[in-house]
């Protein structure tokens, strides 16, 4: 059994200070790559924040009710989008809504199709934060979900014309960092990242602020430190996306921290120091990673950030912003099967959303790196 987190510490790298990142234009790809953005749209709102109009440009056109001129666009009107999980066609995904619960199937040119309602609290940061196909998604046609209810955190399986059903309940939950996010490692089993429920520093054995290892069944996973305990990784707070490199098999998790935002990368046991830091905070949110590439969406910064690790971990060159205004502030992040990268927006929270809003996006994600420069 190969376990598909690093067992490594984690590469650490000083602060070196501000930089002046500027977009980066990759090629065409599928869908015409990012859209062009020669200077991104003046600031606007809190944080310094973009509202999610794109760029009038070359001539694009601004939406016009649900209709949205941008060939990126996959759906429209959602309402916050807490989880894409694309579907193995990669023409077609499933959304979910973080405050209404709603689990909807999208493809553009269609309209979007409600497969089913999780119950959800989404006081406190939660709501329905994950989502996730089953490792055996071809087979079973089954789905997970991280759901906030008004007792608990959970994870629930969706299966096709049934309620939800539980499969690891009695997370905590409290006043704040409710929310959680979903993966799965290269063994098919399932990555759970739970956030502290406003614990500073939770105890040891319980299940919040935790990176969690699970089978299908919402029983601890083979391999993990402790065999009769879900318990992978600690020291999480509010955890917002896990993603897998399926060839490294390095597994990184997003995080906003007491005083900055970072990005783990994954060991057992309490997680090192973290491999990248935002001390300016810009909301990471969900993430992509391909072999030397990450991806993460920021939402405070309506953008995309990229990193080139090598397979050790460490990063490569210089990272980017892109996206930056084009489409607001970014929540969902995820690697199809057919390579592109899928977004979700959260402009109808806290944000400036266009009438097309909220909306879930499919572009050409940036080219890889390699190995680290000696």
């Amino acid at each position: 059994m190969v376990l598909g987190i690093v067992l490594a510490g984690c590469a650490t790298f000083p602060d070196q200070g501000p930089r002046d990142w500027r977009d980066k234009l990759e090629g065409a790809g599928e869908l015409g790559g990012p859209p062009s953005v020669q200077e991104p749209p003046p600031p606007g709102g809190e944080n310094g924040q973009r509202d999610g109009r794109p760029p009038q440009s070359g001539g694009q056109q601004a939406p016009s009710g649900c209709e949205d001129p941008d060939p990126q666009v996959v759906a429209t009107c959602l309402e916050p989008v807490g989880a894409v999980a694309v579907l193995p066609d990669g023409k077609a995904a499933l959304v979910a809504e973080r405050t209404t619960g709603r689990v909807l199937r999208v493809q553009r040119g269609v309209p979007p199709q409600l497969v089913t309602t999780v119950p959800v609290d989404a006081a406190g940061g939660g709501g329905l934060t994950g989502l996730v196909l089953s490792p055996s998604y071809a087979e079973d046609q089954l789905v997970y979900a991280y759901a906030s209810t008004a007792e608990d955190n959970r994870v629930v399986r969706i299966a096709r014309g049934e309620p939800p059903k539980p499969v690891l309940t009695g997370i905590p939950r409290g006043p704040r960092n409710n929310g959680g996010a979903l993966g799965t490692d290269v063994d098919g089993t399932l990555l759970v990242a739970t956030g502290n429920a406003g614990e500073p520093a939770p105890p040891p054995g319980s299940l919040n602020g935790k990176l969690l290892r699970i089978d299908t069944l919402g029983r601890p996973a083979v391999g993990n430190p402790d065999p009769a305990s879900p318990i992978l990784s600690s020291g999480l707070q509010a955890p917002q996306g896990i993603c897998t490199d399926r060839s490294t098999e390095n597994t990184w998790v997003t995080d906003r921290a007491a005083t900055q935002d970072v990005l783990h990368r994954v060991a057992p046991g309490p997680l090192p120091a973290p491999a990248w830091t935002w001390p300016d905070r810009p909301g990471v949110a969900g993430c992509m990673a391909q072999p030397g590439l990450v991806v993460i969406a920021q939402t405070g910064g309506a953008s995309i950030f990229v990193l080139r690790p090598a397979e050790t971990g460490a990063f490569t060159g210089d990272p980017e912003t892109l996206l930056a205004g084009v489409y607001g502030r970014l929540s969902a992040a995820t690697l199809a099967p057919d390579g592109l990268l899928w977004l979700g927006t959260v402009n109808k929270q806290d944000g400036k959303p266009v009438s097309s809003d909220d909306r879930v996006i499919r572009i050409q994600p940036p080219s890889g790196g390699g190995e680290s420069r000696a």
